[in-house]
């Protein structure tokens, strides 16, 4: 077995850290979301009086959620790749 470094040990807990703080900000941009949604009285981000603002908060937890699955990606291949990283 390889020598794991302290700071190879760690990448993963900070990872999932980071996953969490991720899916944390992103409920709150559906909160943000559904409270523009509620005071426009519309819902449908195709309707062309949808809120700018929601559609705004709408591509940040979009892009949030891209960021998300690349950094569970990362975890599992490093978990496949590296066992005793993981």
């Amino acid at each position: 077995m390889q020598p794991t470094s302290r700071f190879e040990a760690t990448i993963p807990t900070q990872l999932h850290a980071l996953i969490s703080d991720l899916r944390w900000r992103a409920q709150l941009l559906d909160a943000d979301i559904l409270e523009e949604e509620r005071k426009a009285g519309i819902s449908d981000p195709k309707n062309l009086a949808y809120p700018i603002l929601a559609q705004n908060l709408r591509a940040r937890r979009d892009n949030l959620q891209v960021s998300i699955a690349i950094l569970e990606s990362r975890i599992e291949k490093r978990s496949t790749d590296w066992p005793h990283a993981a």
